[in-house]
């Protein structure tokens, strides 16, 4: 299943505010009830919805809206036999990044779970996370330091959210921010599904001396509801392919390294 969408950037916050509340209910509402939990007319919510169902997001009902199939992020444990062998030559290209001591955030993505893997003979690692998957991995190995977010952990992924786990995430500055996309644009930069990852993914940034997105070259030219922060934000890409020359342009106006994860080397 594809993590990104053909289609044209979203127009206004409030249709990312929809289809938050949208996810949040579990892909489907009535329309009385979201223009109550957004504060805005009934007819407004149907305005917006108008714009997400010809940009293919949702489908409109009787009385109420469904997310499209393609717009929800599908479990991890799917996510993870989505194009493996990329990101298992990814990972093996970060992990010649990392030091042993190093201190780095990892995210919920995959493609971070695999990293997570290609970092199990490293040693005495600092390792910062919102991924029960990422901690499984690396804890009690070669004097590695855990430390895991609080919060609740998500059902789909495994992930600890919400505001506790934001501001444990806030108290510590690493060497590497790994952060994974739902896609890569060359108008939008980089983009994700869900408004709490990018959340998470922005307060990690502002302490981290290096931020590294990891993304697959299925990744490209895609679009997402949620630009995560200005591309300039990110210091490297590492992927598995030469990315579009629109987008290789986008990287380079932003001073952002490209890395081309090679199999031969993996």
């Amino acid at each position: 299943m594809d993590n990104g969408l053909d289609v044209p950037a979203l127009s206004n916050h409030r249709e990312r505010e929809i289809l938050e509340e949208l996810r949040l209910a579990g892909g489907s509402s009535r329309i009385q009830f979201l223009a109550e939990r957004l504060h805005v007319s009934e007819e407004t919510i149907r305005r917006n919805i108008k714009t997400l169902e010809a940009n293919g997001l949702v489908t409109k009902v009787h009385g109420g809206v469904h997310m499209s199939k393609g717009s929800i992020e599908p479990p991890l444990h799917f996510r993870m036999g989505e194009n493996a062998e990329a990101k298992r030559i990814i990972a093996a290209k970060v992990a010649t990044l990392i030091e042993n001591g190093d201190a780095l955030f990892l995210d919920i993505g995959s493609t971070t779970a695999f990293i997570a893997v290609a970092l199990q003979k490293h040693r005495e690692l600092f390792i910062v996370t919102n991924s029960l998957s990422v901690a499984h991995a690396l804890a009690t190995r070669n004097n590695n330091r855990i430390f895991f977010a609080g919060g609740e952990l998500r059902r789909h992924d495994g992930g600890a959210f919400g505001a506790e786990a934001v501001s444990f995430v806030e108290r510590f500055n690493v060497q590497h921010a790994i952060l994974s996309v739902t896609a890569i644009n060359a108008q939008s930069g980089f983009m994700i599904q869900d408004m709490q990852e990018a959340e998470m993914s922005r307060a990690v940034a502002h302490h981290a001396q290096n931020r590294i997105i990891v993304a697959d070259s299925r990744k490209f030219g895609r679009i997402a509801p949620i630009t995560i922060a200005e591309p300039q934000t990110y210091n490297m890409l590492v992927t598995d392919a030469e990315p579009p020359e629109d987008i290789r342009a986008m990287l380079a106006a932003n001073n952002i390294e490209v890395h081309i994860a090679d199999a031969r080397n993996s």
